[in-house]
């Protein structure tokens, strides 16, 4: 039910912004929330060609401009948009359609034996050097040459039919869009996917999935059959038996639990899924109430949302892409964030739950861990910029060929037919694929519809404003985006990330807080819609709460660390 609500609240919100939006100037927003389409790669936008109807339009944002490819022309008549400073368009174009009728029009001949000509804006109908004869006397300032037609009396053209030109103007002046500068960014394209696109991209995804899930669900297969999951239930269960207590001892979900959090840890996301999808079928094996989420399965979900990991490599990766010096900067932030992140969420459900943390059973091995993964820290931070890019990508890629590895040899010890249980794996992974994507579609173009209706920025702006008023260091007023957009959608905050790293720099401390922002907890709504989607779970429970809150915390543990390290 909570999910339910949620999803119903979100597209509510987002057509009353999309609304509110419309009536205060934007009159594309409709077309941006349902059938807007975002650039393929290496693909630009369609040149939109606007002219300035008075020079000291000094509002324009000529770089938003040029990525748009808008591009600015020297011809009214030969555009789409006509520019003004003015606050009432009407007003503008009933002056425009008035001074193109009373337009007086004279022979380039005519404007070359007269010198101070009355007010000349433009040409038209002139051939090529006709054209390059007009532009010389222009620049010879041979006569009165204006910028806007509002201010001019006078036209060149070669053409002897005035009257037929005249009407052939005003008509063009019916069918252009008179705006105002300070408007301009409401008509720029969004590059972002309407509701239709991502219903498809949601479908993209999952298939996707679908072999990422029959591959590593195939493997899994052989590991139980082998006996292979049951060994790691039994090994780990007298500890996670008190962080789940209503789950059997030695139940195969615990199995499925720690080669989800192990892929999590290592950064393998492809593998972390199947994994994860793989525990919530198991969980919901012993859960009574098959549409209500269980406390095992709030707790699994609320700690692999958290999404703690000792090797951030997207990260990583993308800020070299963007040209930071030292990409590995981030690497300790970023994992201390991810581990705040998980102990909150661990310890809000615990407290939920009523689990008792400090039990001997559970705080050692929690200290434990936390101990290792300090060790394995200080090891990494060791090792120089290039031994770690090296050190990640061998430990992360050779953990999958372990796990193929380990697999393989346990089905061919146990003497178990290999193919035929991968098979018969594999197809359970193709069957949880196409279960999971109503789910998808819903929430994506739930979060799509936020996006596009302009929602996250009515809540970034005031925010901003409010800090900036408040006296505080506004540095971070700069990462509020990547925040609130993350629980959302990772491909949108990771948007944002790259955008604030061009206009700030990978190495600024804006830069260096929106990478550390970005990986400090999973995508939560994602997270939700997928794994309980799975299992056809409605009623998630306190389970959405518990993940924002984490998120929360990592977003505030991100920014204070952020300042300490690098502010």
């Amino acid at each position: 039910m909570a999910l339910s609500r949620i999803w119903s609240y979100l597209i509510l919100f987002s057509i009353a912004v999309g609304c509110y939006q419309y009536f205060n100037g934007d009159k594309n927003i409709f077309n941006d929330m349902v059938s807007e389409k975002k650039l393929k790669e290496n693909e630009e936008f369609p040149v939109v060609k606007y002219f300035l109807l008075e020079p000291s339009t000094g509002v324009l944002n000529e770089y938003k401009l040029k990525k748009s490819n808008w591009q600015q022309e020297n011809n009214l008549f030969n555009c789409q948009y006509l520019l003004t400073s003015g606050n009432n368009v009407d007003e503008v174009r009933k002056q425009l359609e008035q001074k193109v009728s009373s337009l007086e029009f004279i022979t380039l001949q005519q404007l070359a034996s007269q010198k101070n000509a009355a007010s000349v804006f433009s040409s038209y109908g002139l051939t090529e050097n006709e054209q390059l004869l007009f532009d010389a006397l222009k620049s010879q300032q041979q006569f009165n040459f204006v910028e806007s037609p509002l201010a001019s009396t006078t036209l060149v053209t070669n053409l002897t039919n005035t009257d037929s030109l005249k009407r052939m103007f005003v008509g063009k002046l019916n069918r252009q869009k008179v705006i105002q500068a300070n408007q301009v960014l409401l008509y720029l394209p969004k590059n972002i996917d309407g509701i239709f696109e991502t219903a498809k991209f949601s479908i993209t995804v999952v298939i996707g999935l679908i072999g990422i899930l029959a591959l590593f669900m195939g493997l899994l297969s052989i590991a139980e059959q082998a006996g292979g999951i049951n060994l790691i239930s039994r090994l780990i269960s007298p500890f996670l038996n008190k962080l789940f207590p209503t789950i059997p001892v030695g139940h195969a979900s615990y199995g499925h639990m720690v080669m989800n959090f192990s892929a999590n840890l290592l950064g393998l996301d492809n593998a972390a899924t199947p994994f994860g999808l793989k525990a919530m079928q198991s969980l919901q094996e012993i859960n009574s109430d098959k549409d209500k989420a269980s406390d095992a399965q709030i707790m699994f979900l609320s700690l692999h949302a958290a999404g703690l990991t000792i090797i951030p490599v997207s990260i990583i990766a993308i800020r070299a892409a963007n040209g930071s010096h030292n990409p590995n900067e981030v690497f300790i932030p970023l994992i201390f964030s991810t581990f705040v992140c998980t102990m909150t969420a661990l310890l809000i459900t615990s407290f939920k739950q009523r689990i008792n943390v400090l039990q001997p059973k559970l705080f050692l091995p929690l200290f434990s861990i936390t101990a290792l993964i300090g060790v394995f820290v200080w090891f990494l931070k060791s090792l120089p910029a290039y031994g770690l890019e090296t050190f990640s990508d061998a430990f992360s890629n050779g953990a999958i060929l372990l796990v193929f590895l380990a697999v393989i040899l346990g089905g061919l010890y146990k003497k178990i037919n290999l193919f035929d249980a991968f098979v018969e794996g594999a197809k359970g992974g193709f069957e949880t694929a196409v279960r999971i994507i109503p789910y998808m579609v819903g929430m994506l173009v739930a979060v799509c519809m936020l996006r596009t209706s302009g929602a996250f920025e009515l809540l970034i702006t005031p925010i901003k404003s409010l800090i900036v008023s408040s006296g505080m260091d506004a540095q971070w007023a700069e990462g509020i985006p990547v925040a609130l957009l993350r629980p959302f959608s990772a491909g949108g905050a990771r948007g944002f990330m790259i955008d604030a790293m061009r206009t700030y720099g990978a190495d600024s401390f804006i830069g260096k807080l929106v990478s550390v922002l970005q990986g400090s907890s999973e995508t939560t709504f994602y997270v939700v819609a997928l794994y309980y989607g799975s299992v056809s779970v409605k009623d998630t429970r306190y389970s959405i709460p518990v993940m924002l809150l984490a998120d929360l915390a990592g977003v505030v543990f991100s920014i204070g660390i952020c300042y300490y390290l690098f502010g």
